[in-house]
């Protein structure tokens, strides 16, 4: 046990612990630091006003990647992005039969999973995201339905009374689900409380229910719950996310599934391949 009595110097550590292992318990710091759980809880408390981590019951969770405009979405990491969209498109090919309905929720991963689709799948496609709609465009044997309303930018999607509405009249074989945060106790969040309710109501009228996510959003937690993990039938994960994260996550139930690296990190030989192409 340490006396750790300067607060700057804690909440770095508590910091670290957090990017270290997903998750801090207030007990377990307060006996290595040598304060009271008060003094944790009181950290942690500080550390979450400055959007820092996400007070959980007994502890605190990293914070889901924050609330931004689609548009800025679609430019971070997109090249680990298309390789979960890939991994995942194959997964809906395997899973769906021919004339079967998908729905493909909002967000910048699932722009490119509506991209990466078979060309000779022919499905019935339902979305509230205009961006997915119009990804589709070039895949003549998918018919697409854009549920309407008010579009919400950040989600980049139609969301409040009219879309979801209409969603409750839906039963789709498939969702693929757009995720904030996910962890194996807490479950699958959003960062909107108009968009959690939206994919709450898609996913409780879903045959199945299958995502992709990047790393750091697993073992983070956004403000508004949408379901528990295990209702998910397929998490697609990026081929080096970490294990501390996955094995909660295996307990309860849910099927992982690793993407390939990036192009960009698959050695001479990838990258020759890609420059051949």
């Amino acid at each position: 046990m340490t006396m750790l009595s300067l607060t700057p110097e804690r909440q770095t550590l508590i910091r670290e612990r957090l990017s270290r292992d997903g998750r801090v318990l207030a007990s377990d710091l307060a006996r290595e630091f040598g304060v009271s759980e008060d003094t944790i809880r009181r950290d942690l408390r500080e550390l979450a006003s400055s959007g820092l981590c996400r007070r959980v019951y007994g502890g605190a969770l990293p914070p889901a990647p924050g609330l931004v405009s689609l548009s800025r979405r679609r430019e971070e990491s997109s090249d680990r992005k298309r390789t979960l969209a890939q991994a995942l498109a194959e997964r809906i090919g395997e899973m769906m039969p021919a004339n079967a309905t998908l729905f493909i929720d909002a967000g910048s991963t699932n722009i490119l999973v509506a991209e990466a689709l078979r060309d000779d799948l022919p499905l019935t496609v339902v979305t509230h995201a205009p961006a997915i709609a119009c990804a589709l465009d070039g895949k003549p044997l998918i018919d697409v339905v854009l549920l309407g309303g008010r579009v919400n930018r950040h989600a980049g999607a139609c969301l409040g009374a009219r879309s979801q509405g209409e969603a409750e009249t839906m039963r789709p074989d498939l969702l693929v689900l757009g995720i904030c945060g996910v962890d194996a106790e807490i479950g699958i969040t959003a960062q909107d409380y108009d968009d959690a309710a939206f994919k709450r109501a898609i996913a409780a009228r879903a045959g199945a229910v299958v995502a992709a996510v990047v790393n750091e959003k697993l073992a983070s937690v956004a403000p508004f719950r949408v379901l528990d993990t295990g209702q998910l039938d397929t998490l697609v994960i990026e081929h080096d996310a970490p294990e501390a994260a996955l094995g909660p996550m295996e307990a309860a139930g849910l099927r992982l599934l690793r993407a390939r690296p990036p192009l960009a990190e698959r050695g001479p030989a990838a990258k020759s391949a890609r420059k051949a192409s």
